[in-house]
């Protein structure tokens, strides 16, 4: 894998790339939250409790949607959200335009080194980078699972069931 451009022109290339990329996630957040006033979950979503969700995630969102960037996966839901909830796009196009450059400059930089490591494992021994591979994707599992089961173990509703 080879980069024949300059490096502001490579990480210009993935801002724009996860900018369309986070702004498309945040407007189907908001087009799925339209579709849903439409039908019975549309009380769930007038109470009281939910007014307060939505009202903490426009407070607090802007630094979550910016950090949700140095994450993979959870920066599809935190901008899901911000659509869902109608987050204003004065508080969120800041928040996802500064997370946007940190994703890009961390794949513009680390990501790429990372991925000419692995393609330099693979040509000296493709078994060792199968093994690495396979030992990182188990490890990425055990502490998803692990996570969803301390989350579950600390609910309070946990101890009812």
């Amino acid at each position: 894998m080879e980069w024949d451009a300059p490096f502001y022109v490579i990480v210009a290339a993935l801002f724009v790339i996860v900018m369309c990329r986070a702004n498309a996630t945040y407007w189907l957040g908001r087009l799925i939250q339209s579709g849903a006033r439409r039908t019975r979950i549309a009380h769930a979503m007038s109470s009281p409790g939910y007014a307060r969700a939505e009202q903490q995630l426009n407070k607090w969102g802007p630094p979550i949607i910016s950090l949700s960037f140095l994450t993979i996966g959870f920066q599809t839901l935190v901008n899901l959200a911000a659509g869902a909830t109608r987050m204003p796009l004065r508080r969120y196009l800041p928040a996802v335009t500064v997370g946007s450059v940190i994703w890009a400059l961390l794949y513009g930089t680390v990501g790429y080194v990372g991925v000419e490591s692995f393609n330099l494992l693979w040509a000296r021994n493709p078994t060792v980078a199968v093994v690495v591979a396979v030992i990182a994707a188990a490890a990425l599992a055990a502490f998803i699972v692990w996570r969803v089961r301390e989350s579950r173990r600390r609910r309070p509703d946990a101890a009812a069931s």
